[in-house]
C-alpha cells in the first residue's frame, strides 16, 4: 500500500521547506528533515545519530564539520554522515540554505553533543 503525506502534515512553513517527518507511521525505515534558513551561521549544533543522516543540498551554501572534517557544500551536492559521527552544518550565505537531510531510521535519533 502506497503512502502520501500532504504537505500540510509535514510543513513548517507555507512557503518555505522546513518541517519533517518520521518513516515509522508509514511502515518505512526513512525519516526526513527538511531545513531551511536565511540566518547565516544558522544550522544545527553537533551532534549524532546512531545511524547514517544523509544530506541533499537544495539551495545554498553550508560548511559541514563531519567527525574532524570541514566540509564546504553548495546546492546539488550530497554529504554523508557516518553512523555515530559528530556532524553539524552552518549557512555560509548569503542565500536561503535548504536541505533535506536523510535519516536511515524510522523516527529520529539524536545525541547532542553542544
Amino acid at each position: 500500500m502506497a503512502h502520501i503525506i500532504n504537505r500540510k502534515d509535514w510543513a513548517e512553513d507555507t512557503e518555505l521547506w522546513k518541517g519533517e517527518f518520521t518513516g515509522r507511521s508509514c511502515g518505512t525505515n526513512v525519516s526526513v528533515i527538511f531545513y531551511s534558513t536565511h540566518k547565516i551561521g544558522g544550522g544545527p549544533d553537533l551532534h549524532t545519530h546512531p545511524y547514517p543522516e544523509t544530506f541533499i543540498i537544495r539551495s545554498g551554501n553550508a560548511r559541514f564539520t563531519v567527525g574532524d572534517e570541514v566540509i564546504d557544500a553548495h546546492a546539488g551536492q550530497i554529504v554523508i554522515a557516518p553512523a555515530n559521527t559528530p556532524h553539524k552544518f552552518k549557512n555560509l550565505g548569503p542565500d536561503l540554505l535548504e536541505t533535506i537531510d536523510i535519516h536511515a531510521n524510522d523516527v529520529f535519533i539524536t545525541e547532542w553533543l553542544e
